[in-house]
């Protein structure tokens, strides 16, 4: 590492500003302008240094490019001191950690807005939920190989994030111990009830929530599934960190989702906050999280190639919720 020019990146207040921002999601220049009420090019400057000096890196999703710290992924050990300071409250002086609480809240306002886009999404197409997933792979072919890969041993407690109309649930619950669906939109709550209902009571708790923020005990789950939810998160790393916390040791995590693709208009039209995953992001966020990749399907036969991604839990859980996630506060739904 070069340590002068690495420094020399540093001693620059819109650029701290700009690595404080990207510990808590990846953000594009676009968004970090926004935030930092400055302009593109001046922002794409900054941008520039911090990746030449070996702080940031890019991630190119369509004609979207996103940024993410590079010293987490830098086998040094200085890289990983200077990551922890980053990610600490001593990281700036006290004008600069005012001025990063306001960047907070013009990141807050700004994922507000996707947020909403996706939420209205959701309610206005509640009723239809299972035939848009149709549109991508036959969801029958998708199914038989997530229950090719997970159901060779005992689900235990099962978690299914983002349940949408409750389709996973219905297809493994029969097998788990017991079972909490999750979802932030109540409209699919309540079409998952319906389908449901023919569990036993007690079997299956319906819960409204936010992924980033689950209201569940940590070291709850023996299963968990994220089945075509990851690509509407802006912050995916923080939906996989939340699965980790409340994962049991030894728990497995099923994640369903398209591999990287560039059907941008998927991004207006089906509110998609990420154009896919690579096998290398997905192994990367889950490491983070305390699970190692053990699987990995591929399913192609659509203009879109859907991937299983299996992971089990490896670390003693992260019980700690990350102080800086900014989210809304979960609710139960009423029963």
């Amino acid at each position: 590492m070069d340590m002068a020019l690495l420094f020399k990146a540093l001693a620059d207040d819109s650029r701290l500003r700009i690595m404080l921002l990207l510990q808590l999601m990846e953000l594009s220049v676009g968004e970090l302008a926004a935030v930092l009420d400055q302009s593109q090019p001046r922002v794409s400057r900054h941008v520039r240094i911090l990746a030449e000096a070996g702080l940031t890196e890019r991630h190119k999703e369509g004609s979207w490019v996103f940024l993410r710290p590079a010293l987490p992924r830098r086998d040094h050990n200085a890289a990983r001191l200077l990551d922890a300071l980053l990610r600490s409250e001593e990281a700036v002086g006290p004008a600069l950690a005012a001025q990063h609480a306001n960047d907070r809240r013009q990141l807050g306002a700004i994922r507000a807005i996707r947020d909403q886009r996706a939420a209205d999404f959701f309610a206005q197409h509640a009723d239809q939920w299972d035939a848009i997933r149709s549109l991508y792979l036959p969801e029958a072919e998708v199914e038989a190989a997530l229950t090719a890969v997970i159901g060779e041993q005992p689900l235990g407690r099962l978690l299914d994030i983002g349940t949408g109309t409750g389709r996973m649930i219905e297809l493994f619950g029969p097998a788990a111990d017991h079972c909490t669906a999750l979802d932030r939109s109540p409209e699919m709550l309540r079409l998952a009830r319906t389908k449901l209902q023919h569990l036993a009571t007690g079997q299956v708790d319906l819960i409204q929530a936010d992924f980033y923020a689950l209201p569940l005990r940590d070291a709850g789950f023996d299963t968990i599934l994220l089945h075509q939810v990851l690509h509407y998160a802006q912050n995916p790393q923080g939906v996989i960190d939340e699965a980790g916390r409340v994962a049991a040791p030894g728990a497995r995590i099923a994640i369903i989702d398209f591999a990287a693709h560039a059907l941008e208009e998927l991004r207006e039209r089906d509110a998609h906050a990420r154009l896919g995953f690579g096998d290398d992001q997905i192994a990367a966020m889950l490491a983070h999280a305390g699970f190692a990749l053990a699987d990995t399907r591929s399913l192609s036969g659509g203009t879109l190639t859907v991937k299983i991604w299996l992971g089990q839990y490896h670390d003693e859980p992260a019980r700690i919720r990350p102080a800086n996630r900014d989210s809304e506060t979960p609710r139960k739904a009423a029963a």
